[in-house]
């Protein structure tokens, strides 16, 4: 399982007191208003614990101010560098729902428990997930639809997904 989640990029700086634009990744941008903590991941690797003093939205954009950070020439750099947060600080879950980072790579198996595929990518089309699985032994991909019809079983413990094949699927 991941320990870490991805909630934004930093796509530019904000004005001359070192705030920065960052495009949010997370499904609720409005989470910056209550973060406390993030860890920048510079494009050397490092991985620098920040503070957030403030966010406010313009636009597809929050504009986070940090409290290490109170010029512009000292935030450029970090232009494209990913911001994360730990597990613990992640939104909770309601039952049956998953993060997605903890679905990718997942095993997929059929009812007879027959190795299908390994999810690969997750699709959010607004009304249900696709989850992209490779099939074994092949580079196609297949898209199954997060549904109950479909997804009878998500055990991240074992690491596998079991599906029903609805006709046409495969």
């Amino acid at each position: 399982m991941t320990d870490r989640f991805q909630v934004g990029v930093i796509a530019s700086t904000h004005g001359l007191q070192g705030e920065v634009n960052v495009f949010p990744t997370t499904e609720d941008p409005n989470r910056f208003k209550k973060l406390k903590k993030v860890t920048l991941h510079t494009q050397r690797g490092e991985e620098i614990e920040l503070d957030v003093q403030s966010a406010r939205f313009f636009k597809k954009f929050v504009i986070v101010k940090f409290k290490q950070y109170n010029n512009i020439n000292d935030v450029e750099k970090f232009r494209g560098c990913e911001l994360t947060i730990d597990r613990k600080d992640a939104i909770k879950l309601e039952p049956g729902e998953y993060y997605c980072a903890d679905l990718m790579g997942l095993s997929i198996v059929d009812e007879e428990d027959k190795l299908l595929g390994t999810v690969t990518d997750i699709i959010q089309t607004g009304a249900n997930d696709v989850y992209e699985m490779t099939k074994e032994n092949s580079e196609d991909k297949i898209y199954i639809p997060a549904i109950k019809d479909c997804v009878k079983n998500i055990d991240l413990e074992n690491k596998k997904i079991t599906i029903h094949v609805i006709e046409g699927l495969l």
